[in-house]
């Protein structure tokens, strides 16, 4: 007897300091969501509750208390609390007896990543963007209840714990933070390996037998990059959880998280997903290692109230990115030639961008709060000044690979040494860290040669002979000419829509974006096609003398084109059996 009112008692005392939430719909149809949250047991005179300002997963600052109204706070007694606002993201709370209740109302009509989206087919929820938090209570476990509407069918796709019904639970805020959540009538697939459970919820307006398509091709996904680290990460509650919408009404996006990952798309899988989407769920899986365990130090810990900045992403986005579309082909979702088909866009994206000159692969990680999903009205030189870390880290991470293919080694072993030091442990790396696992696998020649050069410095690898190692080619072509600026047709003018690349032609000549070209050489250009013929039979040297309008002014200018910088990268036809061996041991399915 003893013994079982001892058990009530930590019973009693867990539950009283369990945060607890409850989310209902009943305005679904106008996207809005009803929220409660109960905090008890609480020491502090002032209780301070806040929306997140950044999400897992995303850098840049992201206002969510900006959907937030219908606020009211009252003690155990139903009495309400006085609250005062010291800044736009938090209410301060005061004269509560132990315990504050809150309720509020949520606007949402965002399904991506990062925001939450409320209609009457689902309640799509990022929960940075969803619910408010106590920071002082942030090590508390935390019971949210899903009320869903009356008729609607909808279940639940989450990592967070089942405990009862459409109730669940989370062992503290970071992982509460840390769960994305859909609820609407999806359909679910699952399989096991190696004890864990992997599961795909996917609400789409598809039929069973393209999910099962779908599904066969996202299970070899998960074989093949289990392969690369020799184990499945162990997922708490041994399941991992793809939440998937593919929907007219929500936004392109891909989000990691420790357990999950929130996959969003227009296309329907009949409409171009099946092959258009599979990219995401190979990126956001990987991340379960790279990434979510093996992280970097300085996102930790992640904080809720900022900009979170690192200067690794490079390699925990960047290299994610390399296995992206490899493991594609290894799961036989690419051939052969479309996955080399696919090097050249990021390939001619980060050599022939002049932003080399301004910042390192580690200073282009430290953009991430500029460029990550972050919102700014004032025009940017991003063309000029910035490359994304994912294609950077991509194409470096190509070159390490093949670079250390040539000496008979591999970036799946590097991988698996930097799962095995840093990700099964779950202590955090710095880069200097990751140079030196790269000396202790393939010594100081290569990991030195590739940190100060091509990491602290922006160097380009020696691509022509690491691509002749594994029987590709790569080539420029020397006879076609060069303008330097991107154009579009704009009122039948054919107009500059980014600035001009520093030292291109255009640039040289003093043209900027937003330029309508009216006539080159005389003749007038109303179309992209007579722009496009005008290149086409330009060579390097050319001389286009152009007349143009800026902000209603006519103006010319002469341009001398240059040769195109763009490379070819192809399957090198008559390379030898060497260079052929090592290509199929890099591509070959594990």
């Amino acid at each position: 007897m003893r013994k079982f009112l001892f058990l009530l008692l930590i019973s009693a005392v867990s539950f009283s300091q369990t945060n607890t939430y409850e989310i209902s719909f009943d305005n679904a149809i106008h996207h809005e969501a009803k929220i409660k949250a109960s905090f008890p047991n609480v020491k502090s005179h002032e209780l301070v509750v806040s929306m997140s300002r950044s999400s897992p997963g995303r850098y840049a600052i992201h206002e969510f208390a900006k959907n937030v109204y219908a606020f009211k706070a009252t003690d155990s007694k139903g009495n309400q609390l006085e609250v005062t606002r010291k800044d736009p993201y938090s209410w301060n709370i005061t004269g509560h007896d132990g315990t504050v209740n809150v309720e509020y109302s949520l606007f949402g009509n965002r399904a991506d990543g990062t925001y939450s989206q409320i209609d009457n087919t689902h309640a799509h929820l990022n929960m940075p963007a969803t619910f408010m938090y106590a920071e002082e209570l942030d090590h508390r476990p935390i019971e949210i209840t899903f009320n869903t509407p009356e008729n609607s069918n909808w279940k639940v796709a989450s990592q967070l714990k089942p405990v009862e019904g459409n109730t669940y639970m989370a062992p503290d805020l970071y992982y509460f933070m840390d769960s994305p959540t859909e609820l609407s009538d999806f359909s679910l697939r699952e399989f096991k390996l190696d004890g864990k459970n992997i599961r795909f919820a996917l609400h789409h307006d598809g039929t069973d037998a393209e999910l099962d398509e779908y599904f066969d091709q996202v299970k070899r996904i998960v074989q093949q990059e289990k392969q690369v680290f020799g184990e499945l990460p162990d997922y708490d509650y041994d399941e991992y959880t793809f939440i998937a919408c593919y929907l007219p009404n929500v936004s392109g996006d891909g989000m990691e998280h420790r357990n999950s990952t929130i996959l969003t798309d227009t296309e329907s899988l009949k409409d171009g997903g099946m092959k258009g989407n599979i990219g995401t769920v190979s990126h956001e899986f990987f991340h379960s290692w790279n990434v979510e365990r093996i992280r970097p130090n300085d996102l930790e810990p992640f904080n809720f109230s900022k900009a979170n900045m690192s200067g690794s992403l490079w390699f925990a986005e960047g290299f994610t990115s390399y296995y992206t579309n490899l493991i594609l082909h290894r799961a036989k979702v690419l051939t052969e030639e479309e996955y080399v088909k696919s090097l050249n866009g990021t390939f001619n994206y980060v050599w022939n961008s002049p932003a080399h000159q301004f910042f390192n692969p580690i200073e282009m990680s430290y953009q991430a709060p500029f460029v990550d999903a972050a919102t700014s009205v004032d025009p940017v030189n991003r063309e000029n000044t910035f490359i994304s870390y994912y294609s950077y880290g991509s194409i470096l991470g190509l070159a390490l690979d093949l670079e250390l293919r040539s000496k008979g080694l591999n970036l799946d072993d590097f991988m698996k040494q930097v799962w095995n030091t840093y990700g099964k442990t779950e202590v955090s790396y710095t880069i200097e860290n990751l140079q030196e696992s790269l000396k202790k696998y393939a010594g100081s020649e290569i990991a030195d040669k590739f940190f100060e050069n091509y990491i602290y410095k922006s160097e380009m690898p020696k691509y022509n002979e690491l691509f002749v190692s594994v029987g590709l080619n790569l080539k420029q072509d020397a006879e076609k000419g060069y303008f330097g600026a991107s154009l579009k047709i704009n009122d039948s003018l054919v107009q500059i829509i980014s600035n001009p690349k520093i030292a291109s032609p255009a640039y040289t000549a003093n043209l900027t974006s937003g330029d309508k070209i009216t006539t080159v050489n005389g003749s007038l250009i109303s179309s992209m096609e007579d722009w496009e013929n005008i290149l086409k039979e330009s060579k390097p040297g050319t001389e286009l003398n152009i007349s143009y309008t800026r902000d209603k002014k006519e103006a010319k200018t002469k341009v001398t084109l240059s040769k195109d910088p763009t490379y070819t990268i192809s399957i090198d036809e008559n390379a030898d059996k060497k260079a052929v061996k090592t290509r199929e041991a890099w591509l070959a399915t594990k």
